[in-house]
């Protein structure tokens, strides 16, 4: 199926030449036919010559309707232009070429209708000519009469070799399908109508709403007018949807497939059709798909604006959009979206710097140019703004762009080495710390950075093995000393203090293997455990914790910890009544063991 929307000046025969071509009036509306006048959005199809199945988008031409007019345009690929030999090129031929050529529509045919009330040539001439300086370009054109018949057989010709130009649908891209039409069908409920330009609808597929973000489930599917199980793009789709009020979505909202999109409340894009970006108004009406929303609008550089919108769209790079002043009932630029995510702007040159970073940037979507930008993004993220990602993660999900990660691993280890200066008695930069200053939105990315020599210390990041600083170093040769004649005889706090081992050295101290750190306030050296199993082993076995006391010269204070350390170490071993005996490989010349 290929989908084609009409475009032309009021009254010039549009909604009668579909009628001609398809059997089908889309003047659906008893207001319309009362009036003769196209109010809303139409459909019909026909087959082509070849077979090929052409749905047609039937829009209006007045002047007050542009905004439905967009809507129909806004999601198709081609037009069929018409303009009336007998009033040749009017004023809403012009915006409506304006609105055509604003989308970025690059395939299209003229029909000059009623060739039976004058001569086609003149305003065939005039309208080529208007049209070749859009995206146009260059286009077929036929002259035809809808009342007569004549040229309504080389139109159909001519729509199927344009018909054969259109690209393809990607119908594996994720859905969105914006709505141009909301109903209830009695027995159904909720029927939305839309032109699939990507994807593929499935009934039974689980989608999300736009505006709501609600899950909705295809119940049925219809595509002109047929029953069908399965539509890919690009088609005129009709969805029954079953979780969904006609209240809760319309014109403007879209279908999405879940987790493939992201809400976008501000855009940076980049203006074309003559505008300068200095020169729009700071309000307008932004036509993107079949919405229409009120923007703000903040230039950034010579044809580059910022959009902020009242409620998220869900944009992509490349969209195209129009910007209209509905006051002065005219199209001011059209739009192409650069970045639907962009940063804050907050410091003064900052929409200067963006418009620079921004540079020649087209709105085509590349992963090396937003890698560029970003520097540091979710994968889940490129993808949802439309772009196609080859880069192996960092860290999860996080893609880095190749030397910003380089001089990231730099940076984390300049700061270890400033860390260990500032503070010697502790083993390295605490993870959370890291992520702080060097900006990373997660620890998993600091964890990523750590390679040879930096390495991961009980949630610390550290440069390999590292000297006991000097003053601890000295205050540990006093301990030693002190404990010469009596190992067991643990100093309390204060005396600790003296000897210069406060909390942090004993912390620094013990990492390092230079004390062994009983309880809070239970320090021994190192080799206390082997000289208590030297000691204990002489014992009767079993003993208590008394009988252990006076043996190691010590008091409960310190035997309690120390035995419980010996129990977990294997040297010593709990019985049921309380009382420990030594373990055979704890008892120097034992093999057996004790009774």
């Amino acid at each position: 199926m290929r989908v084609i929307a009409t475009a032309g000046h009021v009254d010039h025969g549009k909604s009668t030449l579909v009628h001609a071509l398809t059997g089908t009036h889309p003047d659906r509306l008893a207001e319309e036919r009362r009036r003769g006048l196209t109010i809303d959005l139409g459909f019909a199809w026909t087959d082509l010559p070849s077979g090929e199945r052409l749905a047609f988008v039937d829009v209006p031409g007045h002047e007050r309707f542009v905004p439905t007019m967009l809507a129909g345009v806004g999601p198709v690929p081609a037009v069929l232009f018409v303009v009336a030999a007998d009033e040749g090129w009017k004023p809403q031929s012009a915006e409506h070429l304006a609105a055509v050529d604003a989308l970025g529509v690059r395939h299209g045919l003229l029909a000059v209708t009623r060739c039976d009330l004058a001569d086609p040539g003149p305003a065939t001439a005039q309208a080529l000519d208007r049209i070749q300086s859009s995206t146009l370009g260059g286009v077929e054109a036929v002259a035809v009469s809808a009342r007569t018949g004549a040229g309504l057989a080389e139109l159909r010709a001519a729509l199927d070799r344009l018909a054969a130009r259109l690209p393809d649908g990607d119908a594996d891209a994720p859905v969105r399908l914006w709505i141009d039409r909301a109903f209830t069908v009695r027995g159904s409920g909720l029927v939305v109508t839309g032109t699939l330009g990507a994807g593929r609808i499935q009934r039974g597929d689980v989608l999300i709403t736009a505006r709501s973000g609600r899950s909705v489930r295809v119940r049925a599917l219809q595509a002109l007018g047929e029953e069908t199980a399965l539509v890919r793009a690009t088609a005129r789709v009709a969805v029954n949807l079953r979780g969904l009020e006609k209240e809760s979505t319309g014109r403007g909202d879209a279908l999405l497939t879940p987790d493939s999109f992201l809400p976008c409340l501000r855009c940076d894009v980049r203006v074309h059709g003559g505008t300068p970006a200095a020169a729009l108004p700071r309000t307008a009406v932004a036509h993107i798909g079949s919405a229409a929303v009120p923007v703000r609008v903040r230039p950034l550089g010579t044809d580059l604006v910022r959009l902020t919108l009242p409620a998220p769209l869900p944009l992509r790079i490349g969209d195209r959009a129009v910007l209209r002043d509905p006051g002065l009932r005219q199209v001011l630029a059209g739009l192409t979206v650069l970045d639907p995510q962009p940063p804050d702007l907050r410091r003064r040159g900052s929409a200067a710097r963006r418009a620079a970073e921004l540079g020649d940037t087209r709105g085509t979507p590349s992963e090396a140019d937003e890698l560029r930008r970003r520097l540091l993004v979710r994968r889940g993220e490129l993808t949802a703004m439309g772009v196609a990602v080859h880069t192996t993660p960092v860290a999860g999900d996080w893609l880095a762009e190749p030397a910003h990660w380089t001089a990231l691993r730099a940076r984390l280890a300049e700061l270890v080495a400033a860390y260990r200066s500032e503070r010697p008695t502790e083993e390295g930069v605490p993870l959370e710390t890291a992520r702080h200053r060097l900006g990373l939105p997660s620890v998993s990315l600091v964890e990523a950075l750590v390679t040879p020599p930096l390495r991961m210390n009980h949630g610390r990041v550290t440069a390999g093995p590292a000297a006991l600083p000097a003053a601890v170093a000295d205050a540990v040769r006093r301990l030693t000393t002190e404990l010469a004649d009596r190992p067991f005889a643990a100093p309390h706090t204060q005396r600790l203090a003296e000897l210069g081992l406060g909390r942090r050295e004993l912390a620094a101290a013990a990492r390092h293997g230079a004390v062994l750190r009983l309880a809070e306030h239970v320090v021994l050296l190192p080799d206390a455990p082997r000289l208590a199993a030297d000691r204990l082993s002489e014992l009767d076995q079993p003993f208590t914790v008394g009988t252990a006391s006076r043996a190691l010269d010590t008091t409960r204070r310190v035997t309690v910890p120390l035995l419980e350390h010996c129990d977990g170490q294997g040297i010593t071993q709990l019985l049921p009544d309380k009382r420990r005996r030594c373990t055979p490989h704890s008892r120097p010349g034992s093999v057996t063991a004790p009774p």
